[in-house]
């Protein structure tokens, strides 16, 4: 979407909340591109190592080959039906 400066200051909370839904709009001064206004991509939260001890424990057969899966990669369908 495009808007003229004018139209930008008059309407600029409604422009922002369609930038925030993901939309851009380009605002332009005598129909020349001069800004755009875009949405802030979300910065991750900072992951900090060791933070789940405790709340789980992985079982002693984690790396055990599963028989089921093991039949189908050896015994199944080549090929879909």
């Amino acid at each position: 979407m495009e808007v003229n400066i004018h139209e930008a200051k008059t309407h600029l909370s409604r422009l922002l909340e369609r930038v925030a839904l993901g939309e851009e709009i380009i605002i332009a001064k005598a129909g020349t591109p001069v800004a755009k206004l875009v949405p802030l991509k979300k910065t991750p939260k900072k992951r900090v190592f060791g933070s789940a001890k405790g709340e789980f424990t992985v079982p002693d057969d984690f790396n055990d080959p599963d028989p089921d899966i093991e039949d189908l990669f050896y015994n199944g369908p080549l090929l879909p039906k």
